[in-house]
C-alpha cells in the first residue's frame, strides 16, 4: 500500500498529476535539509499555471506559440499563458512628467559604459577535467601568494607563468568595455577600484585567473534625452509586472484550490 507524502492539487475540480509536479519541482531548488520546499514551490507554480490555463480556455483563447530563440519555440501551454497576459492586462505608458521624474531622482544610475585597463595570469584549464582542474587551482594559488608577497612583479609572473597569449605583454589584455570578456571574469571587473588585484583565484570556462585592474574609467553621466525611452520602457514593465501580479493573486483569491499554501483549504 503505497503513502502519498504531498497532497493532490485540485484547482477548481481539476486534478494536476503528481507527475506534473514532480517534473517542476526541478527549477525550484531548495535547501538539501528541506526537500518539502521544493514541492511546495513547485506545486505553488503548477496550481498557478493550471489557474491560468483555465482561464485563457474560458476566454476562448487560442494559442499561437513564438520563436523565443534560435530554433525554439514556445510550447502550446506557454503560447497560451501569455496570450492570456496579454489579453487581460493592459497599462498606460508613463507620462514624460513621470520619466523626467524617475531620471532626475539620481541621474547618476544612467552612464555610459565604464573603460577597463586590465591585466591578468592565466592558468588554463578545462574545468570538467578534474585533475587537470585540481593541478591549475594549486598552480595559481602558488601565484597568488608571490603576488601577494610583491605586487610589483606581475607584470614579470605573468610573462613566465602565464598560460595566456597576453603573457608576451606582461599579461596586459588592453581596454575591455562591458561584453568583452566572458560574464564571470566581467563580474569581477566591476567589483574591483583601480590598482587592485583580486584577492583569490577567478574561475572561468578557460581556467583559474589573477586580474588586477590597471586603469579604470567610468562612463559619463548620461543626458535625460539620451536615456528617456530606456528609462520609460522599465517603468512600463515594471507597471505590467505589477499587474499581472495583481491578476493572477485576483484569479487565486476567486478559484478553488486545495494542495498549495496559498489555496483555500
Amino acid at each position: 500500500m503505497s503513502t502519498q507524502l504531498f497532497p493532490d492539487i485540485v484547482v477548481n475540480g481539476e486534478t494536476v498529476p503528481f507527475t506534473a509536479v514532480a517534473a517542476e519541482t526541478q527549477n525550484h531548488p531548495g535547501p538539501r535539509d528541506k526537500p518539502g520546499t521544493s514541492w511546495r514551490k513547485a506545486a505553488d507554480a503548477i496550481a498557478i499555471r493550471t489557474l491560468l490555463l483555465q482561464e485563457a480556455r474560458r476566454r476562448g483563447l487560442s494559442p499561437e506559440p513564438e520563436e523565443v530563440g534560435p530554433n525554439r519555440f514556445e510550447t502550446e501551454e506557454e503560447a497560451l499563458i501569455r496570450t492570456l497576459l496579454d489579453d487581460a492586462v493592459e497599462v498606460e505608458k508613463p507620462t514624460d512628467e513621470a520619466v523626467r521624474a524617475e531620471w532626475a531622482r539620481d541621474p547618476s544610475r544612467f552612464r555610459a559604459p565604464p573603460l577597463w585597463e586590465v591585466s591578468h595570469i592565466l592558468c588554463a584549464c578545462d574545468p570538467e577535467d578534474v585533475v587537470a582542474s585540481a593541478a591549475a587551482q594549486a598552480r595559481i594559488a602558488h601565484l597568488a601568494e608571490r603576488v601577494a608577497a610583491d605586487p610589483a612583479c606581475f607584470a614579470d609572473i605573468a610573462a613566465n607563468e602565464s598560460d595566456c597569449g597576453s603573457r608576451a605583454n606582461g599579461g596586459f589584455l588592453g581596454q575591455l568595455r562591458p561584453g568583452d570578456t566572458v560574464p564571470e571574469f566581467e563580474d569581477v571587473l566591476r567589483s574591483l577600484a583601480e590598482g587592485e588585484v583580486t584577492s583569490g583565484p577567478v574561475q572561468t570556462r578557460f581556467g583559474y585567473h589573477l586580474i588586477r585592474m590597471d586603469a579604470l574609467a567610468e562612463g559619463q553621466v548620461l543626458p535625460f534625452e539620451t536615456v528617456k525611452d530606456k528609462i520609460a520602457a522599465a517603468m512600463e514593465k515594471a507597471t505590467w509586472a505589477r499587474a499581472a501580479k495583481d491578476f493572477v493573486a485576483a484569479l487565486v483569491e476567486e478559484a478553488d484550490i486545495s494542495g498549495a499554501r496559498f489555496g483555500k483549504r
